[in-house]
Order: C-alpha cells, then structure tokens, then sequence
C-alpha cells in the first residue's frame, strides 16, 4: 500500500481524520516515519539548515509575517492590560531563546545581562526553564537557583516539593527508556564517526545528533546511519531541529505537558486567574503553544528572526530582544501591587 498516497488523500478530507492512520506508520523505521509526518504536513523532510536573520527578499515577507504575529515588546502594553488582577507563570526555552544559537552547543553560553534578567524575572513571577538539553546541563549554563528546571524536552523535571522549594523530587515519565537510550547514543557515536563534523549530545533522555559542521555532501550519509540505527528501535522517534536531529521516547509527553505539569504542582492548573507566559523558538516549543492555544488562556511567543508557521500569538527576533522583553516584565511587576504575582521562592 502507497501510504504517502493514501494520506495525502485524507489530508484533503480534513487534518484531524489523520489520527486515524497514525497506527499504521508505527510499522516504519523512526526517522522514515518522521520524513513521512514532516512531507504531509508540508515541512521539508531533509536535513537542512536554518538561517538566523533576515536577508534580502525575506525582510518584506517578515514584515507581513509581524502582522500576524506581531512583536512582543511593540505590544507589550496591550499584552499586560489585561493582566493586573493575573498570576503569571513563566515558561523559557533555552538555546535560541536565552542564548545564541553557536557552533559548538556546549559553548551556548547566556550573557550575564540575560542571566540577571532572569533572575529578576523569577523573583517575581514562578519560572521554569523546559529544554532539550539535559537538566543538569541547562543548570549548569543557566546558574540561577531561584527557577525550576526540565530536561529532555520535558522527560526530566525537577519538581517543587511539598513547600514549593525548586530543588523538590524528580518526574521522569520516559525512565524506563534510560538503558535504550544509552545504547543507541552508543550506537550513534560509533556510526558518526565516519562522518566528519558530526556529534552527538547526550542528553539524558532524549540523544541530539548535530550536523551543523557535516559538509553538505554526507547529511544524506549521516541521515541514513541515524535511519538504520533507529530501525532497531521502533519505540523511539526522530524530529529535526536547528541542525540537529533529536531522537525521544515514543511517549505522550511533550513540553506542553511538563507546563501543565508545573501549573499543577504549582498549585496554579484549571485556574482562570493564572497566565502560563512561554517564550521559545523550537519546534518542540510549538507543543507548549498548543496547549496555551487550546486553553485560551495564556501568551505564547515565538523567537524567530525569519517567517515560520507557529500556534503563538507574538514573536521576538533573537535572544537580545527575549532580554528586553524580560527586563521590561519585571519592571512591570515591580511598578504594580506586589499582591499580584506569585514570586517564585528564592533559594
């Protein structure tokens, strides 16, 4: 059976019908299944990469793209009319959002400016961090104690305790996985040796393949030894992001829910007084956007310098206009009632 065909056929019959056909993919390798999703939904099933400005003829389509979702801090105003009476949760991505994206990930350093509008920020609203990286990483990079912290897209989160301290027990949903997961970074080291400018990130729960310095000429190569090494797990999946292909549990947990999650242990879920604020750039970011969407509560933004298809609502460029959003938020809070907001313990 064509089942590129046979897919394509329902698309037109409507998104949502899709669903129905999700049990027949399980049956293909986890990086082909990935490509298949990715062509039906219109995005590019190569690898590729991803420009970080705005050049030439994509100045004019990004200002057309602004009308729609228009600039977090040029709305800033109107954003948080409606909000002094609301409790604001704060929600960070990290690489892209509060750091560049570099070369070398383990040099995505954040500038002690943005470090210390972080800071500020927490002591006035509860904020998490949800990366793709490993929890202890993004720790280690972000040095603030006064924030929570998940990893692996939301599959390691360090959960407030019983007294909403930050350094509480563990939710690991995918810790079953942990031995696969060693065996196919294993895997994925020994293939992508033979590919030069490959790495691969262990991030605990999830493993990142980078081909950010993989010569054009063997990304189809290094694809094709993910492929065949993802063949002999059918229970993980692979997505692509900013010159890195992520490989994750097959599970129904995304970074959508570890913010549910949070807002739940925090005491804050199913409240119509409380505002999830989510600032992100990836596309596992997009998850956390749909939740928002779906509640019709909440304010999502995108980190993006180029038009892309996204559930949020505002945009920010680049991680210098994330600091200045930032940094206006907590002047915000610190020039309302401090009856307002629910500041996030500081320890």
């Amino acid at each position: 059976m064509n089942f590129s065909l046979l897919f394509s056929h329902v698309l037109l019959k409507g998104k949502s019908l899709l669903l129905i056909f999700l049990p027949f993919t399980f049956g293909l390798p986890a990086l082909r299944r990935t490509v298949l999703w990715r062509s039906i939904m219109g995005l590019s099933g190569r690898l590729s990469g991803h420009r970080n400005s705005v050049q030439g003829s994509d100045s004019h389509n990004y200002t057309s793209w602004l009308k729609q979702y228009p600039s977090g801090l040029e709305s800033f105003e109107s954003i948080m009319k409606e909000l002094p009476r609301k409790k604001i949760v704060v929600f960070l991505d990290y690489d892209g959002t509060l750091s560049p994206i570099v070369d070398d990930p383990d040099r995505a350093f954040m500038s002690p400016e943005m470090r210390e509008a972080v800071r500020e920020v927490a002591k006035c609203f509860p904020t998490a961090i949800i990366s793709g990286r490993s929890r202890e990483k993004v720790k280690e990079f972000v040095k603030l104690r006064n924030l929570h912290y998940a990893g692996s897209h939301g599959l390691d989160i360090m959960a407030p305790n019983s007294d909403n301290e930050a350094n509480g027990v563990s939710y690991q949903p995918a810790k079953k996985f942990l031995p696969e997961i060693q065996q196919i970074k294993r895997a994925l080291e020994e293939e992508s040796r033979k590919i030069e400018g490959a790495l691969v990130e262990d991030n605990t729960f999830c493993v990142s393949v980078h081909f950010r310095h993989v010569h054009e000429r063997d990304l189809g190569k290094l694809e094709k030894k993910v492929e065949t090494v993802m063949e002999n797990y059918p229970d993980f999946h692979v997505t692509q992001g900013k010159k890195v292909m992520e490989i994750r549990p097959t599970i129904n947990w995304n970074k959508g829910h570890a913010m549910e999650y949070y807002l739940h242990t925090l005491g804050h879920n199913d409240t119509d007084d409380v505002v999830p604020l989510y600032i992100g750039d990836d596309q596992t970011d997009e998850d956390a956007f749909k939740v928002i969407q779906r509640k019709g509560q909440g304010i999502a933004i995108l980190v993006a310098s180029i038009p892309k298809h996204t559930n949020a609502s505002y945009s920010l460029k680049d991680p210098s206009e994330v600091l200045a959003f930032l940094l206006r938020l907590a002047r915000w809070s610190n020039s309302t009632s401090p009856s307002i907001t629910t500041p996030s313990p500081n320890i």
